[in-house]
């Protein structure tokens, strides 16, 4: 298999290069794979589009002041780690 068969039809590499793409940045090399594999995957670029939503709601869902809103105060944490270390023992 040729090198241009193999960037076009490896979607396990492509899928694992867009999630890398939306945590850190990726290589000239791993760019230009990733441009190929999508132009001929239909499936990929769908898993991508997936991937970006998913990782917009999660962002938004963490990162409202609803979310910090309903964290565990540190008072509440230190009586609930005594109770269950109470019942450890």
């Amino acid at each position: 298999m040729g090198p241009i068969k193999k960037i076009q039809y490896d979607c396990r590499h492509a899928t694992y290069l867009i999630e890398k793409r939306q945590h850190t940045s990726l290589t000239i090399r791993e760019r230009i794979e990733l441009t190929i594999h999508l132009s001929g995957c239909s499936v990929c670029r769908l898993f991508q589009q997936q991937s970006r939503w998913i990782n917009r709601m999660v962002r938004g869902l963490f990162g409202s002041a609803e979310a910090q809103a309903n964290k565990l105060s540190d008072e509440f944490k230190l009586q609930l780690q005594q109770k269950i270390d109470e019942r450890l023992k």
